[in-house]
């Protein structure tokens, strides 16, 4: 895959299709561009361009020394895009990566048509400030595999668990063999607990949904409503499943974020 010399580090991405629009999908902690395998179809079907990335910290993208900021990731992905010339393009970010997606919106808001923010927050409040901070202090003792255990435990939900046995062992098979090294992942987790963007929210003005698995406790459905209570105008949508309802349930969730996506795009562009 190509890599990209942008903002002090090398960006490894992904360009797949060549519709006359495109969307921008940015990825959580700890998660690299494979996070969107299973919408990556579905919106090149609709007739779109699609870029997907690792972020700093992840995947085949630089690891330089953290801690880093959704901010800083803001930037990165900023540069990224007009290193490649990418403008008027529709934005989707899930958990960390929607804490991303709002950075980026705030600064460089004419840059989008639309804003998807999924799984998400503006702020981490207690209950998330306290869950973040375990896996801090579990990770330099028993590794990242070992967060990311306790991650699918909060991620998927209990119907998952019952009735879906042969995929939950490939995703507990694919974590457990996560290789980010631990500085890195460190680094990245600091961004999730310092994010804040609630006294900034009125500065978005793209069109936005913020979007929520409806059984999500990773990220309680409550805070993703309270972003959307901030960000004027946002609509909001639920999706089947928890805070991975984009692997759990992608069909809905691609549906959902295609409709609205749509409805932003230029006339006959993109829409199918």
């Amino acid at each position: 895959m190509p890599t990209a010399a942008v903002n002090g580090i090398e960006i490894n991405y992904r360009i797949e299709g060549d519709g006359p629009e495109t969307i921008v999908l940015v990825n959580g902690l700890a998660d690299d561009l494979e996070t969107w395998a299973y919408q990556v179809e579905d919106f090149l079907g609709a007739g779109y361009r699609v870029l997907r990335f690792d972020n700093r910290g992840v995947g085949a993208t630089s690891k330089p020394e953290g801690p880093y900021t959704t901010r800083l990731f803001a930037e990165d992905t900023k540069a990224l895009v007009d290193s490649l010339g990418i403008s008027g393009f529709h934005m989707v970010g899930t958990s960390m990566g929607g804490m991303i997606a709002q950075e980026y919106a705030i600064a460089w808001g004419s840059d989008l048509k639309s804003l998807t923010l999924s799984s998400t927050y503006a702020w981490p409040g207690p209950f998330c400030s306290r869950m973040f901070a375990m896996w801090a202090d579990i990770a330099p003792v028993q590794g990242v595999a070992m967060v990311m255990r306790d991650v699918t435990l909060w991620a998927f939900t209990q119907d998952f668990f019952e009735n879906r046995e042969p995929e939950l062992r490939e995703f507990e098979g694919e974590m457990a063999k996560i290789a980010q090294p631990l500085d890195a992942y460190l680094a990245q987790l600091s961004s999730i607990r310092t994010h804040d963007t609630r006294d900034r929210l009125d500065r978005i003005s793209v069109p936005t949904l913020v979007i929520a698995g409806a059984e999500d406790i990773l990220i309680p459905v409550a805070l993703s409503e309270r972003l959307r209570d901030g960000i004027r105008g946002a609509q909001w949508a639920t999706s089947p499943g928890g805070h991975a309802s984009i692997w759990e349930h992608p069909g809905k969730f691609n549906e959902t974020v295609l409709q609205f996506i749509g409805g932003h795009a230029s006339e006959g562009e993109g829409q199918s």
